[in-house]
């Protein structure tokens, strides 16, 4: 372990390394012998799926995390494929990656922080478990904060191996059982269930991370949760999605509806549902990342792909809506949940309202309204403080509440 006193300089290092990679080696070049992971047998889920509890690690191999093209320093990782459910409470298996640092943490037993990035897309291409490989993981400078702390971090691929982006329980499963898996896997040093944990996401990262929350108390109770930090909450999609249509941003409408729908076959048949138009849209946008897929399906609206007028009204999609709606459960806590006044994906009011029911359930909750941001710039912005509060919870301090 690295003493206190070089953690100034291995920032240094790690921050020119960083740099030196962005100049010497491209994305594209260091993704050149990671294979897609639609043809890595390791994303292959068993079959049949062994009987075993959610959280059990099927397999795991170490592999090489980079940033911008070369290897992050002072760090090893491992991809774990791990026992999960999925939405109609079926085994399934899921990929995450836990993150050893070489650093000591400040506070005993270590901790362990789920971070869970905004995938927000329909292929596996895009989950983080293969993009930190290739070094092109847009949120790794949060992560190797979180590092330098002395942190173990677990990065789920929470939407499962079929890319179910938008799918709340799915999300909230597959990063708990990613916890699990992490605490009981040998090579992270933890302490097993009695590892402190903590979560923290943004935007889709936010919905994956307050489902878990929402989910622990009955999927997982027996987590030593000390925090949870959650920005950009997706609360209610319904409204993000009428709030999206036909605007910059509507691509994320037709993504999380089919994302949605793959997780509900039993409820949403697309090929009644979409036209030719719609079916045509779905096959490119399903192997496209958001950083591709926003701006060729951006003003568009979702009735122009769909064979009726409004696929929201549907009764069977009223029913998917409500199993994917935050606030009917009471999450575990403390929470830090931030949001931007100004933004202009989920409605504040959204989130004012979910934040209410919260305190009304007695959770400690400090909440955050940030007035001198939008969506996009408090992921970024927002980011330093989540962590400075998780970092309180693992140092023991009393959480703080604005309820």
């Amino acid at each position: 372990m690295l003493g206190d006193g070089m953690r100034r300089t291995v920032r240094v290092v790690a921050l020119v390394a960083i740099l030196a990679a962005a100049i010497a080696v491209g994305p594209a070049s260091a993704g050149a012998q990671i294979p897609l992971p639609d043809d890595d047998p390791f994303y292959v889920q068993p079959d049949p799926m062994p009987d075993v509890p959610p959280g059990t690690v099927l397999a795991s191999r170490p592999v090489t995390i980079k940033g911008l093209g070369i290897p992050l320093p002072f760090i090893k990782a491992w991809h774990l494929l791990y026992a999960s459910t999925d939405t109609a409470g079926d085994p399934a298996a899921a990929v995450g990656t836990v993150i050893v640092p070489a650093f000591k943490a400040q506070t005993s037993p270590r901790p362990l922080l789920s971070y869970q990035t905004a995938e927000d897309s329909l292929n596996m291409k895009c989950a983080p478990s293969y993009r930190m490989r290739l070094g092109i993981e847009k949120e790794e400078p949060l992560i190797y904060s979180a590092l330098l702390k002395g942190w173990v971090v677990m990065v789920p691929d929470y939407e499962g191996l079929e890319s179910l982006f938008g799918a709340g329980v799915q999300a909230g499963q597959a990063t708990l059982d990613g916890i699990r898996a992490a605490q009981s896997f040998a090579p992270a040093g933890l302490s097993g269930a009695g590892t402190p944990v903590g979560l923290m996401g943004y935007s889709g990262g936010g919905l994956a991370t307050t489902w878990a929350a929402e989910l622990e108390p009955t999927y997982a109770p027996a987590l030593n949760v000390k925090g949870v930090a959650a920005g950009g909450v997706p609360g209610n999609i319904e409204n993000i999605a009428r709030n999206v249509n036909r605007g910059p941003f509507s691509s994320l409408y037709l993504a999380a509806a089919l994302g949605i729908a793959r997780a509900y076959p039993e409820l949403i048949d697309l090929d009644t549902l979409l036209n030719e138009k719609g079916k045509t849209a779905a096959a490119q946008i399903s192997n496209l990342c958001i950083e591709q897929y926003t701006i060729p399906f951006a003003f568009k609206n979702i009735n122009d792909y769909t064979t009726v007028g409004d696929p929201l009204l549907l009764p069977q999609v009223q029913q998917v809506l409500a199993l994917n709606t935050l606030g009917q459960r009471t999450p575990i806590g403390p929470m830090y949940v931030y949001h931007s006044i100004l933004d202009q994906l989920i409605p504040i009011a959204d989130v004012d309202a979910l934040v209410a029911d919260y305190c009304d359930e007695g959770v400690t909750v400090k909440y955050r309204r940030d007035l001198l941001s939008e969506h996009i710039a408090l992921a970024a912005t927002g980011g330093p403080a989540a962590l400075q509060y998780l970092t309180e919870r693992f140092a023991g301090k009393p959480a703080p509440s604005t309820c």
